[in-house]
């Protein structure tokens, strides 16, 4: 099978799906960025021309690239801007029933040979193709945040994924100038199954007093050299997106060890998700972030 992808769809206009639409454009494709969110989709293009922005200040690309990778893009509120796109990459929130209903949404309006990728950092891409109508043309094409920074895409197999459609894909990554890992499909892949086990360990350090928020990131940046603290990455990842990704890990490989910290349900029950709310392990209310406890 050869296709030639010309117009990429992204389904989802929060920090992952403008990311994703940012280094699509900017590597030269036609993208159409879509969210069923109105206020979401006003917003997108001036906070990708933002982002670019930043890369103009820093040399990376020229103004003039800018204002092209920015015609690039088109948004709208329905499916119905996916008709002519060679590749839809859905970017949705991550739970399993909402992204089953809007790949059956999305398929009634493809062509026939279009392909469907999904962002998903967790999810099973087998369960996730089964609900289409193309299950051999369907892969996790999992990229990392900030997606315009961050170099690796985890690329995942479904069961029924055809070697042709893994190809074609593999190859898109490399265009975009990212770096393809191949992962099979186990919960949560290669980098989410190492690290939210990580976050949920230190929220466990947090929930039974060995250290503080400060004391437990200041010790890991300083001891390990990470750049953010486990704490603080949460937040910048969002606290119910961890929560999503530990239950996950816990149901799909029914290990104790996966069992999400009672302090992190807890603070995801009070709307505290991190950066995104505003308040998570962090506060972010005022100049700098403050630890809630």
């Amino acid at each position: 099978m050869t296709l030639d992808i010309k117009k990429i769809g992204v389904i989802g206009c929060g920090q992952m799906g403008k990311g994703i639409a940012q280094v699509c454009a900017g590597a030269g494709f036609d993208v159409h960025l879509m969210d069923v969110n109105e206020n979401a989709v006003k917003k997108a293009i001036p906070s990708i021309e933002k982002s670019l922005g930043r890369l103009v200040d820093k040399e990376k690309i020229s103004g003039a690239d800018k204002d092209t990778a920015i015609k690039r893009i088109s948004t709208g509120s329905d499916m119905s801007g996916f008709k002519d796109c060679q590749l839809v990459i859905e970017a949705a929130t991550e739970d399993e029933q909402v992204k089953k209903v809007i790949l059956q949404e999305l398929c009634t309006v493809l062509e026939d040979d279009a392909l469907i990728a999904s962002n998903t950092s967790s999810i099973s891409i087998t369960r996730l193709g089964a609900k289409t109508d193309r299950p051999g043309k369907f892969v996790g094409m999992h990229f990392m945040n900030p997606v315009p920074r961050m170099e690796l895409v985890e690329l995942i197999r479904g069961i029924a994924t055809d070697e042709d459609t893994y190809r074609i894909v593999r190859e898109l990554v490399e265009k975009l100038g990212k770096i393809p890992v191949n992962a099979e499909d186990f919960p949560a892949f290669i980098v989410n199954r190492i690290l939210l086990p990580m976050i949920n360990e230190a929220v466990y350090t947090l929930y039974e007093g060995v250290g503080s928020v400060k004391a437990i990131d200041s010790a890991m940046k300083l001891g390990t050299h990470h750049p953010m603290g486990p704490l603080e990455l949460a937040d910048f990842i969002g606290l119910d997106t961890c929560l999503a990704v530990m239950h996950v890990l816990h149901d799909g490989l029914a290990d104790t060890k996966y069992r999400p910290c009672p302090l992190l349900v807890k603070y995801v029950e009070a709307g505290w998700l991190g950066r995104k709310s505003g308040k998570g392990f962090y506060d972010y209310s005022g100049d700098e972030p403050v630890p809630t406890r």
